[in-house]
C-alpha cells in the first residue's frame, strides 16, 4: 500500500531512525537558565519585565476549577461505591486486578486520543475543535503547558469524566466494574497531569513523580522528548508510555493512517511534519531539548 503515500510522508518515514540518547542527557544540565530566558519578556526599553505566569490565558478561572471539583467528586464516589462492594463481598481481588487493567489501558487510550487530535481535525471540529487546536499549539510551544495553572490544563478531561462516569456510578452497582471505570477514567482525566511533569524540569518535580517516571509507571521525560522531534509520529501515549514500544515498532498508527488515506483520502498532518506548523519556535525548540 507504500503506493499511496504522498512524497512527504516517505521522507518522514526514512527520518525514523534519528538517534535521541546522547544528546539528552547533556542537555538538561542546562534548562534551569534557558528556563529563565524564556519566562521573562524584556521590553524594549529594558525597564519592566513580564512573567508568562501573568498570561491571562494559562491562568484557572473559576469555571475551570468547578469542572475539576465535578470530576474528582466523580471519582470519588465510583472508588467509594467499589470499596463499599469489596466491604460487602468480601472480594478484593477482582476489583484490584480491575484497577491495573484500568490503569493499563488508559495509557493506550491516551495514545489513541493523542494521535487522533494530534493528526486529524481542526479549531472548528466539533466538540473537540479546542483540544485539537491546543495541541497542535503545544507542538510549537511544548514548555507552555507547564505553566499552565492545575484547573485550566484539566478542564476538559474533567467534563467529559463528569458526563460520562456520573451515570455509571447511579446505574452500577458491581465493585469490580466500578473499580476499572474509577481507574481507566482517573488516569485518562489526570494524563495532562502526567504529561505536564514529562516536560518539567528534573531539579523541580517531585522526588516521587522522577521515581514513578524512572520505573516507567509513569511517561518519563525522556521518552516523551522523541514526540516532540521529527518525524513526530510516535510516543503519543501520555500516561505511562507502556503502549509506545508496541505501537511504534509495529506501526500501527501508520498503519492506520493509511487505512484513513485510502479510504478517505484523509492526510494526518504528522505526514507534513517538515512544515512550520510543526517546527517549534527557536527558542522554545532549544528549552524542550534541553529540559531531558
Amino acid at each position: 500500500m507504500s503506493y499511496i503515500l504522498p512524497h512527504n510522508h516517505n521522507i518522514r518515514s526514512s527520518q525514523q531512525v534519528l538517534s535521541r540518547t546522547s544528546d539528552e542527557s547533556e542537555t538538561i544540565k542546562h534548562r534551569d537558565k534557558r528556563v529563565q530566558e524564556v519566562y521573562s519578556i524584556t521590553n524594549l526599553g529594558g525597564n519592566s519585565t513580564r512573567s508568562i505566569l501573568n498570561d491571562p490565558t494559562l491562568q484557572s478561572t473559576w469555571a475551570h476549577r468547578a469542572w475539576m471539583v465535578s470530576g474528582c467528586t466523580t471519582l470519588l464516589i465510583c472508588f467509594a461505591k467499589s470499596a463499599l462492594g469489596v466491604v460487602d463481598s468480601h472480594r478484593w481481588v477482582g476489583p484490584l486486578i480491575a484497577c491495573c487493567i484500568g490503569y493499563v489501558l488508559s495509557d493506550l487510550a491516551s495514545g489513541i486520543y493523542h494521535w487522533g487530535i494530534d493528526n486529524y481535525g481542526s479549531a472548528k471540529t466539533l466538540v473537540f475543535g479546542n483540544q485539537i487546536d491546543a495541541f497542535q499549539h503545544h507542538h510549537k510551544h511544548p514548555w507552555i503547558i507547564t505553566k499552565s495553572q492545575f484547573a485550566k490544563n484539566h478542564r476538559i478531561l474533567a467534563g467529559g469524566v463528569t458526563f460520562i462516569v456520573l451515570p455509571i456510578n447511579l446505574l452500577c452497582k458491581d465493585p469490580t466494574i466500578l473499580a476499572f471505570i474509577g481507574a481507566f477514567s482517573g488516569c485518562i482525566m489526570f494524563s495532562q497531569q502526567f504529561h505536564t511533569w514529562a516536560h518539567g524540569t528534573k531539579n523541580k518535580l517531585p522526588k516521587i513523580v522522577l521515581a514513578l517516571q524512572d520505573v516507567g509507571i509513569l511517561v518519563s521525560r525522556s521518552q516523551h522528548v522523541a514526540h516532540h522531534r521529527l518525524p513526530y509520529n510516535n510516543n503519543y501515549c501520555l500516561v505511562s508510555g507502556l503502549w509506545n514500544n508496541f505501537l511504534d515498532g509495529y506501526k500501527v498508527f501508520e498503519l492506520l493512517e493509511r487505512i484513513f488515506f485510502f479510504i478517505f483520502g484523509a492526510q494526518p498532518r504528522s505526514w507534513s511534519g517538515l512544515d512550520l506548523e510543526w517546527t517549534e519556535e527557536i527558542e522554545t525548540q532549544s528549552l524542550c531539548d534541553s529540559q531531558y
